[in-house]
């Protein structure tokens, strides 16, 4: 399976693994399967980060790579996508991650459920 983890699932993976499904945590874990983490919630992290709003460990983004997740980068027919997306989520991160699952045949791994409404495979967080 190819996997596109939301940015609450991949700090719940690091961090607190616990708090994903039981299912999300056997396929996150499994070295069968291709667990991508997208730059804009690496982006999102940051910015977070840098106005108070969220607390991450000084190693937080070396953890990706060892972890085994590959870094997927932003390409322009995400942006394409990402343009002809209805607005059902205001949100501009969560809406990139579901037109970079879209264009690059992932399931979004997510608990978030205005991501539902958008035309992408999802697996519960």
């Amino acid at each position: 399976m190819r996997v596109l983890l939301d940015t609450h699932t991949l700090l719940w993976a690091l961090h607190q693994p616990a708090a994903l499904s039981t299912t999300a945590q056997e396929v996150i874990g499994s070295a069968e399967n291709l667990v991508c983490v997208s730059l804009v919630s690496l982006w999102e992290c940051a910015i977070k980060s840098s106005i108070g709003k969220l607390d991450l460990p000084a190693d937080f983004f070396e953890a990706i790579p060892k972890a085994g997740y590959c870094v997927l980068q932003i390409e322009i027919p995400h942006l394409t996508a990402y343009r002809g997306l209805p607005m059902h989520h205001r949100d501009p991160f969560d809406r990139l991650l579901v037109a970079q699952a879209q264009t690059s045949s992932l399931v979004l791994v997510t608990r978030d459920p205005g991501i539902a409404k958008y035309d992408v495979r999802t697996l519960l967080a």
